[in-house]
């Protein structure tokens, strides 16, 4: 439960970086062998923050239906950051690479109103 300690302290900004902050923190609860249970919330947490990180550098939206949330991304697509978030703890996700493919270019579309001379839109990976 180190983890659980440090990542109480962790400077979370919205910022591309912060999001490697949150997946080591994943990680280091994964490699402590805490239960699941102990951190369900935890990885929902995390999770809803990588996704309204996401919803930040792209201009998205959060959607929801019966109970589960996801984001939507201004070119039609969804995420599920909870999810990713869950995944992570198992060993097999990143937050930071989902946010990194949520807004990656030239995939993305563009952004309404953006100017496409303007160059590409801030990704999760700079």
């Amino acid at each position: 439960m180190t983890a659980l300690r440090e990542g109480a302290r962790l400077h979370l900004d919205y910022s591309a970086q912060s999001l490697w902050r949150v997946d080591r923190v994943i990680d280091e609860l994964r490699r402590e062998d805490t239960p699941y249970d102990a951190v369900e919330n935890v990885l929902r947490g995390l999770g809803a923050y990588a996704g309204e990180v996401i919803v930040r550098r792209t201009g998205g939206e959060w959607w929801s239906t019966g109970g589960d949330h996801w984001v939507r991304t201004p070119d039609g697509r969804l995420w599920d950051p909870v999810d990713e978030a869950r995944r992570a703890f198992a060993g097999h996700g990143s937050l930071r690479l989902l946010c990194r493919d949520a807004t990656g270019w030239p995939h993305r579309a563009r952004t309404p109103g953006r100017d496409p001379r303007a160059g590409a839109p801030p990704r999760c990976d700079q």
